[in-house]
């Protein structure tokens, strides 16, 4: 007979616990069984304004609830929102997180985009589960978080009332780098990547890969990663075949001399590999199957248990070989969420038993490359990983520009010291250059990575993307080390802007009014990502300008002096193209 309780449906039947006003109007709640929790309220100074809230329950699990009314909420955003970033039910509101399995953290904005709550755990490695959403019983907006047994004090991190949820995680972010030093971020980092996975999924070669090495360094790739593939039993799109980890000798027959053959060509050279992912074809499963009891959320594989001595060792060892043998740059880390499967068995946690594998394996490598490149994905992309990855790479979305978009700006918005990459792009040989277009501007406020076949490409499309990496690359500190300010995560950011000084790049990806300040920035590059071969501006201090209009392609289409007076206009821009507008004469 199941003697186990439920769990109640909605948070207003859990156990009760009085509340108290926390800040603005937020109230908070605390239920430790068997405990009597205490808090304090606390501003950390040269924040920018964050607070402490530290809990104190020595010993006894937790839960923090915190609860605001709803007022104008339009939404809740936080790491792993995905496609549900409107308000949700706090029925249907729920997730656990650890080190691997994104960061507990989220904000509430209401609809002019200001928020409302905006709150991190400043622990982001320990095991935690989170319910969240709108209490139909108290009309409210609540967050329960659920935090195990510790010695220390629980403490959250609250971020002042913000005009946006962008500016309300800065200095969350801020905080985090201080408290989490980012792994350093050498030059290779930030510039584009070939990568085979889309191009060739599993069916790849090392003589394609040389082919397409070549022609990528010519578009302004800097970086390859050797995807899912190169290694023994790496068919079929399943992870049956994984454990062994040796180059399959007919598609690879030796793998070092092919890396140096594609790093003669200008290009830092990643290979993938999923380290506690173990298939039942692998050579070594009888070795190590004891130490993979679960299954993968991926087919075919079990997970090895991070929280193993001798697994972390393996893994070590392991990828140390691989970067030491065949001279590569770096590794692309795959599937490193899949260990959150062992998550609250009782066999200890295992966000800290990642911390143990993760920060061993950083040491080992810069042992022998100082400079490794590593990648990382969504969802393990969050302050706590910042020490061990350095490549934070937003997760699948073949071919899905809006995707990119949202995911990579996603990312970026907690991403501390990591520069932030798209998802490969992708597209069919029959594209127009404008739908081309589309994909590179997708990932435009990233570092993008191509994955199609490059030798397959007519040649409007090779011009397309050589046009766009080079737009890329002039405007990349813009881009990447900008202040950016996406709006509204649940319209998906369908305006961007990134401020540099008296620079300002707004890329445009819906027919909307693009304010146009001129009184603040002397040059702006306003992108048209858009259905229409126009972009409406809203002129404010209006002037003289010197225009440059390019299509999709790079093909210059205006090249002329432009008055804009004040007031709403449109831009003749041609959509995937761009218009760069700097002022000669105007109000300063």
């Amino acid at each position: 007979m199941n003697t186990t309780v439920p769990e109640p449906v909605t948070t207003a039947h859990e156990a009760p616990a009085p509340a108290e006003p926390l800040l603005d109007r937020v109230t908070l709640a605390l239920h430790a069984p068997g405990a009597d929790p205490t808090w304090t309220l606390t501003e950390l100074p040269g924040t920018g304004g964050l607070r402490a809230l530290d809990v104190h329950a020595p010993g006894t699990p937790v839960e923090i609830r915190l609860a605001v009314p709803l007022g104008d909420a339009a939404g809740y955003w936080h790491p792993r929102v995905g496609w549900h970033r409107t308000l949700v039910p706090d029925w249907a509101g729920r997730a656990a997180t650890c080190l691997v399995d994104g960061p507990a953290a989220g904000s509430l904005y209401e609809h002019s985009g200001a928020t409302v709550l905006t709150w991190a755990a400043a622990d982001p490695v320990t095991e935690a589960t989170v319910r969240y959403g709108v209490s139909e019983e108290h009309d409210t907006h609540v967050v329960h978080l659920r935090l195990p047994a510790a010695d220390q004090p629980h403490r959250l991190l609250l971020a002042p009332r913000s005009p946006s949820v962008a500016a309300a995680l800065r200095p969350l972010r801020a905080h985090f780098a201080a408290a989490h030093p980012p792994m350093p971020v050498p030059e290779a980092a930030r510039v584009p990547v070939y990568s085979t996975w889309y191009a060739f999924n599993q069916d790849v070669t090392a003589e394609a890969v040389e082919t397409q090495a070549a022609l990528a360094a010519g578009l302004g790739c800097g970086a390859l990663i050797l995807d899912d593939g190169w290694q023994k039993y790496g068919s079929g799109r399943g992870y049956a075949g994984l454990g062994d980890w040796e180059a399959d000798p007919a598609k690879f027959p030796d793998l070092t001399a092919h890396v140096s053959r594609v790093r003669a060509h200008g290009l830092r050279y990643l290979l993938w590999v999923a380290p506690l992912l173990l298939g039942p074809g692998a050579d070594c499963h009888a070795r190590w199957a004891a130490a993979a009891p679960r299954p993968a959320g991926v087919p075919g594989a079990h997970v090895l248990d991070p929280r193993l001595p001798e697994v972390r060792r393996h893994v070590v060892d392991l990828c140390v070989s691989l970067v030491a043998r065949h001279g590569l740059d770096g590794l692309k880390l795959d599937f490193l969420d899949e260990a959150a499967v062992h998550a609250g068995d009782g066999g200890g946690d295992v966000g800290r038993a990642m911390t143990l594998l993760l920060t061993e394996l950083r040491r080992a490598l810069e042992a022998v490359r100082p400079d490794v490149l590593l990648e990382l994905r969504q969802p393990y992309t969050g302050p706590g990983m910042a020490p061990y990855g350095n490549m934070l790479r937003s997760f699948d979305c073949p071919a899905d520009a809006t995707a990119n978009r949202v995911r990579t700006l996603d990312t970026a918005l907690l991403a501390v010291g990591g520069a932030v990459h798209s998802d490969m792009l992708m597209w069919s040989a029959d594209a127009s250059t404008e739908a081309v277009a589309r994909q590179l501007i997708g990932a435009l406020h990233s570092v993008p990575q191509l994955s199609v076949r490059l030798d397959e490409m007519p040649d409007s499309h090779r011009e397309t993307v050589r046009f766009w990496l080079s737009r890329w690359r002039a405007h990349r500190e813009l881009l990447l080390d900008g202040e950016t300010e996406p709006g509204r995560p649940d319209s998906l950011y369908p305006l961007v802007t990134a401020v540099h000084g008296e620079e300002c790049l707004i890329s445009v990806h819906a027919d909307l009014v693009v304010p146009l300040d001129t009184t603040a920035h002397r040059v702006v590059h306003l992108v048209n990502g858009s259905d229409r071969d126009r972009v409406l501006v809203e002129v404010t201090g209006g002037g003289s300008f010197s225009t440059r209009v390019h299509g999709p392609d790079g093909r210059m289409m205006n090249d002329l002096p432009t008055l804009l007076p004040e007031g709403p206009r449109p831009l003749a821009v041609p959509r995937g193209g761009l218009v760069s507008l700097t002022l000669t004469e105007g109000p300063r």
